[in-house]
């Protein structure tokens, strides 16, 4: 095992080169061995299952995007964060297919509460949003709306299902004009206990 130099961290970067390369679903621990010319078993002293190493290629994954998009967002608010925020988001989500997959896996809550990434995300993205003056629990419906909207539309280009002739890119700039809108003009909630 030390001639191989294996380590968590170095298992979990291969596997998140590997995901973007064949697909986070092709990611397997005997594909990661035989990328190290060690057997199977040898990955079990540094990864306890395939799920453990595709919740580390997810933090890891996690990080490296929320910090794209911190550098993206950083001195702005309003509408130059948001659309900042959502073209880092997007870029990341194309430039490493199988990374971004991995950000939309579940994450277990107590590895949630230890990941510095995680809770920097939601610093980031809870901050961009009160600038728009909502506060709870109109700021968790916002993150959904954007992560829905950002993910459905990341997966349907990387799809290649956006069919028509408009150019892609203006159509994403105009879904970001009208997220900003809806963020300006939010709804008050008249159940906000419910």
């Amino acid at each position: 095992m030390a001639r191989a130099g294996l380590t968590a961290e170095r298992l979990t970067a291969a596997a998140a080169e590997l995901a973007d390369e064949v697909g986070l679903e092709k990611v397997s621990l005997s594909a990661l061995a035989r990328h190290f010319g060690v057997k199977d078993a040898s990955l079990y002293s540094h990864v306890k299952s395939l799920q453990d190493l595709r919740t580390r290629i997810a933090l890891l994954a996690g990080g490296e995007m929320i910090d794209r998009i911190a550098l993206a967002v950083a001195g702005r608010a309003g509408k130059d964060a948001l659309a900042a925020f959502a073209d880092a988001y997007r870029s990341y989500a194309l430039d490493h297919p199988g990374r971004y997959a991995a950000t939309q896996l579940p994450v277990d809550r107590i590895l949630s509460a230890d990941s510095p990434a995680l809770r920097r995300t939601a610093d980031i993205t809870y901050g961009m949003l009160r600038a728009y003056g909502l506060e709870e629990p109109d700021l968790t419906d916002a993150v959904r709306l954007l992560r829905s909207t950002f993910h459905g539309y990341c997966a349907l280009e990387s799809a290649g299902a956006f069919g028509a002739p408009r150019d892609v890119r203006r159509s994403w700039d105009r879904a970001v004009e009208a997220l900003h809108v809806a963020l300006e003009h939010w709804p008050r909630d008249p159940n906000p206990g419910a």
